[in-house]
């Protein structure tokens, strides 16, 4: 038998009776060969272990040598020093959620090398038999992907297991749009309460929480009839200022500290937008406006001049868990059945579509990127169906002396249309 070429795999019986491979696998730093040693108590063993590592060095998956990271470990790392100075406030917060409370728990003794998407779809089972929801255990599963694919990046693993794994099934939550009506009887309700005009915007406009929270004055344009959305309002977080002596939480520390900026940049370009205001909504704002000044006449020393459109009685930025509270009475006053806040963006968009606005206008005015944003948000109602119902009634079951179509009778649509111009 001819001598083996530099750099071919190796397979032997050692002394210590077990079987060993030696896999070259590329070249170090130094320029030193890369070369991978596996063992087993058979040859067919450490054969099958040979090829293995010879078709990930050949597809070019091969695990970089070095450090051999656990799951926790790894995603410790990631998220602490990949992904903070990366990423936004919201998105680190909930990717810290996902690593510290479910998946270092749940998967974290794993070495990284070793996780398999069977461990992966086992824990998400785990997870929500323990009285996680779908959506927790969906969220750990896109924290988890998200990490391992910069290891994957990185070298540290070969394929990412997370891709291969089955993610917990979602089950889409049905969303029903506020009538037009309704939203009337919403805004009725407001009229008498505090920043009353939040509600108007949040209805007609579609703005999410944090832009709404997030307008100052000097973004609206009550004489041009426009404002413009260039921020969101972030919630709240607090360290001590005691240095936990106070015993209690952080958000109740008698001398806490605010550890984030009350707000920050629209997340995307398409975000950064000016829409146009309603007349009535226009009118809103004014008086708004007014009774804004005579709260801080009222709280003189006490005021904060901030710039806030919607401000607490001393002219601080509303906290959106305050907001939220004050959207569930809203409802209830306005004796409506309970929905999210998000849900009036919701019915924005699909006020819009009522009214026949073209699709990219809509994508304008809603601050979205790409048009499967519209078939999400936008939702066809019972006018709607019923419009269809009717044009199709007549087309198909049409007399013959009527086929010239010289009669045309006004929709439920049009009708639609002139309840939203009112309501605005």
């Amino acid at each position: 038998m001819g001598r083996r070429p530099n750099g071919a795999s190796s397979i032997y019986k050692g002394k210590d009776g077990y079987w060993h491979g030696r896999v070259t696998v590329g070249t170090k730093d130094d320029g030193k060969p890369d070369r991978r040693h596996v063992r087993g108590r058979t040859e067919a063993i450490v054969t099958k272990k040979v090829r293995e590592l010879e078709r990930e060095r050949d597809s070019g998956r091969v695990r970089t040598a070095g450090q051999r990271w656990t799951v926790a470990a790894w995603l410790t790392h990631w998220v602490e020093t990949i992904a903070a100075p990366s990423v936004r406030e919201n998105t680190i917060a909930g990717y810290r959620v996902a690593v510290n409370r479910h998946l270092i728990p749940g998967l974290g003794a794993h070495r990284l090398e070793k996780l398999s998407p069977e461990h992966l779809e086992r824990f998400y089972t785990k997870m929500q038999e323990n009285g996680s929801s779908a959506g927790t255990a969906h969220q750990a599963h896109r924290t988890i992907r998200t990490a391992l694919n910069e290891a994957v990046r990185r070298g540290y693993l070969g394929r990412n297991p997370a891709t291969l794994a089955k993610a917990p099934r979602l089950t889409e939550q049905e969303i029903e749009p506020y009538s037009v009506e309704e939203v009337q009887r919403i805004l009725s309700a407001a009229d008498s309460r505090r920043n009353s005009a939040r509600w108007a915007i949040a209805l007609a406009l579609g703005l999410r929480q944090g832009e709404a929270l997030g307008l100052r004055w000097s973004d609206v344009d009550l004489s041009r009839g426009t404002l413009r959305v260039r921020r969101g309002r972030l919630r709240p977080k607090y360290t001590h200022g005691c240095d936990g002596k106070c015993g209690r939480k952080p958000g109740y520390c008698p001398q806490r500290q605010q550890a984030r900026p009350d707000t920050n940049d629209t997340k995307s370009r398409a975000g950064r937008r000016t829409v146009g205001v309603p007349g009535e909504l226009v009118a809103l704002l004014r008086r708004h406006r007014e009774e804004q000044e005579t709260e801080r006449k009222t709280a003189a020393q006490l005021w904060h001049d901030e710039g806030w459109v919607f401000a607490t009685p001393t002219g601080r930025p509303v906290n959106p868990n305050t907001d939220y509270h004050e959207w569930k009475q809203l409802l209830r006053d306005a004796g409506l059945r309970d929905g999210r806040l998000h849900d009036a963006r919701h019915t924005a968009a699909t006020v819009l579509l009522i009214l026949g606005v073209p699709e990219r206008a809509v994508m304008g005015i809603m601050g979205w990127a790409t048009t499967g944003m519209a078939a999400r948000y936008q939702h066809l109602t019972d006018p709607i169906w019923a419009d269809v119902a009717k044009r199709v009634d007549g087309l198909i079951w049409k007399p013959a002396d009527d086929a010239d179509g010289s009669t045309e009778e006004p929709t439920d649509l049009d009708d639609g249309a002139a309840g939203v111009h009112v309501a605005a």
